[in-house]
C-alpha cells in the first residue's frame, strides 16, 4: 500500500506540475476557432484553460463515484444525472464571475440550481413513481455543491493568480495528509474520532498541521518569484488553515462512505482508492484558499 502511494503520488505531483506549466503556456494564446472565441468573448485563451479541461474530467469521475456511494446507501442515483449536476455546478460557478453584468451573477447561479432540481425530479419520476425521488434529487443537489461548486474555487484562484499558486494550494493540502499519516504511524496513540475514522489520531492531526505550516512558510518564500508574494507568516497560516480544513474534508468523505458501508469510493487509483478519496481534502480547502489569498492580497 505504501509503495503504491509513493509511486502514484509522485506521478500525480509530476502531472499536476506539468498541467500548471501547460496552463501558463496557453494563457493569452489565440483561441482556436470562431465558435470558441465567441463563447469566450475574446480572441485569446483565458487563464485556467487547461485546468478547466482537467477539472471537467475529474469532476465527472468524482461524481460517478459519488453516485455509486449513494446507490450503496440505497439511494437510486443515476450516474449521468449526478455527473451533469456536478458539471452544472462547476460551469455555473466559473461563468458567473465572468459575466459583464454584476446583477446577473446571483440569478445565474440560482438558475443552475433550479435546472438541476428540475432535471432530477423529471428524470426520477419518469416511471411514474415517487419512491426514492426526494433522496435521489437530494443526491443530485449534493453533487452540484459538494463537487461542482467546491472544485470551481480552484479555477477561481487561477483567474487571479498563477497556475503555480493553484499547485501550491494542492500540494500544501496533501502535505498535511503525509504529515498526519507518518506521525500517526510513528507516535499515534489517542484516537481522533473513533466512530467515524478509527485510523486517525490526535498526534497525526497535529503532525499534519505542523508539516503543512512548515511547507507553507517555504512556499511563501518561493512566491517572491511570482506575482503573488506572501510573507512567511502568511504561508504558515495558510498551511495551518489548509491542514485543518483538509482533514475536515477527509472526515466528511469518510462520513459519506461509512454511511454507505464502503471503505473507498472506488479502486481507480491504487493505494489511494478513488478520485473522490484524493479530492476530499482539496474540495473543502479550495474556498478557504480563495478567500485567504484575497485577504492577503488586499492586506
Amino acid at each position: 500500500m505504501l509503495s503504491q502511494r509513493l509511486t502514484l503520488g509522485t506521478l500525480l505531483i509530476a502531472l499536476m506540475a506539468g498541467l500548471a506549466w501547460v496552463d501558463e503556456w496557453l494563457e493569452g494564446r489565440p483561441a482556436p476557432g470562431a465558435a470558441l472565441q465567441a463563447l469566450l468573448g475574446a480572441e485569446t485563451l483565458p487563464p485556467g484553460s487547461a485546468i478547466f479541461f482537467i477539472l471537467v474530467i475529474v469532476s465527472a469521475m468524482a461524481a460517478a463515484e459519488l453516485a455509486a456511494i449513494l446507490r450503496a446507501n440505497n439511494i437510486t442515483a443515476s450516474t449521468w444525472v449526478t455527473c451533469v449536476s456536478a458539471l452544472f455546478g462547476l460551469c455555473a460557478a466559473v461563468a458567473a464571475p465572468s459575466t459583464r453584468h454584476a446583477e446577473l451573477i446571483a440569478p445565474l447561479l440560482a438558475t443552475a440550481v433550479v435546472l438541476v432540481l428540475l432535471l432530477s425530479v423529471v428524470y426520477y419520476t419518469r416511471r411514474r413513481t415517487v419512491d426514492g425521488v426526494v433522496a435521489a434529487t437530494g443526491g443530485a443537489l449534493l453533487a452540484f455543491v459538494y463537487i461542482g461548486i467546491l472544485i470551481s474555487f480552484l479555477l477561481m484562484i487561477r483567474q487571479h493568480h498563477s497556475a503555480w499558486v493553484v499547485l501550491g494550494v494542492l500540494l500544501l493540502t496533501k502535505s498535511c495528509d503525509i504529515g498526519a499519516y507518518f506521525t500517526g504511524r510513528a507516535i499515534g496513540r489517542r484516537k481522533l474520532i473513533v466512530w467515524l475514522s478509527p485510523g486517525k489520531t490526535w498526534e497525526g492531526f497535529f503532525g499534519g498541521i505542523a508539516l503543512a505550516m512548515l511547507l507553507g512558510a517555504v512556499a511563501a518564500w518561493l512566491t517572491q518569484w511570482t506575482e503573488t508574494t506572501l510573507a512567511l507568516w502568511q504561508g504558515a497560516l495558510a498551511g495551518a488553515v489548509f491542514a485543518v480544513l483538509g482533514q475536515a474534508g477527509d472526515l466528511i468523505a469518510s462520513l459519506l462512505k461509512r454511511d454507505a458501508g464502503i471503505k473507498d469510493s472506488s479502486r481507480a487509483l491504487p493505494g489511494f482508492g478513488g478520485v473522490l478519496d484524493v479530492l476530499d481534502s482539496p474540495l473543502l480547502v479550495a474556498p478557504a484558499a480563495y478567500w485567504l489569498l484575497l485577504a492577503f492580497m488586499r492586506g
